[in-house]
């Protein structure tokens, strides 16, 4: 698709707002999908962060023998296959299987449907800001964006970070911290001032 080669070709040059797009066009589907897959929203949810990142990360080595729709679903795949292989998923079933449960025992007894409309909303706003966050992060500076991704998206050490980073901790903290302030501004009017992470005293 002409949209698709333009937006690749973006991102393959480093456009920061084509990162965004990227967000925007793909998250929802690449969520679909997951859930098809995992049957479960918090797993799409976490599904669809790793699924971007690796998409963020890959692009410069994607060569278009396949349309990049076509790729994206494919790492959206192997991405949701690689958390069942491994047991990476939540046990806790979604509402559409919790239905199917229902539907198969019918002669159970009837109990008062608990109050789901505030924990609805609640699943929204999560799953927003969510994608917010992500974007936020893909469109750091390159020397911020790398320590917030490898702590807060990877659940890295200080110790692992830089290594993987050939920093030095305090030189890590640093970047991470400016990072941090900066998505705290970015992220301030969605989340009322939202904080992301207490520094360490």
């Amino acid at each position: 698709m002409r949209d698709d080669n333009a937006l690749l070709q973006r991102l393959q040059a480093g456009d920061e707002q084509a990162i965004g797009e990227l967000v925007d066009t793909y998250g929802q589907r690449i969520y679909q999908l997951a859930f098809r897959y995992l049957r479960n929203r918090e797993d799409a949810e976490e599904a669809t962060q790793d699924v971007l990142f690796k998409v963020y990360r890959k692009v410069g080595a994607f060569r278009g023998d396949a349309a990049l729709s076509s790729w994206i679903y494919r790492i959206t795949f192997n991405t949701a296959m690689s958390r069942l292989r491994t047991g990476r998923h939540n046990l806790v079933p979604s509402d559409e299987t919790a239905a199917d449960a229902q539907r198969d025992h019918r002669s159970a007894p009837r109990r008062e449907p608990a109050d789901w409309s505030q924990m609805a909303d609640e699943q929204v706003f999560r799953a927003q800001l969510r994608r917010r966050v992500l974007r936020a992060i893909l469109a750091l500076p390159a020397i911020y964006r790398a320590p917030v991704m490898l702590r807060d998206l990877q659940g890295l050490s200080t110790e692992e970070a830089s290594a993987m980073l050939r920093l030095k901790d305090q030189t890590l903290k640093s970047r991470l911290h400016r990072g941090r302030v900066i998505l705290r501004r970015q992220l301030a009017d969605f989340a009322g001032g939202l904080q992301l992470h207490r520094e360490a005293a």
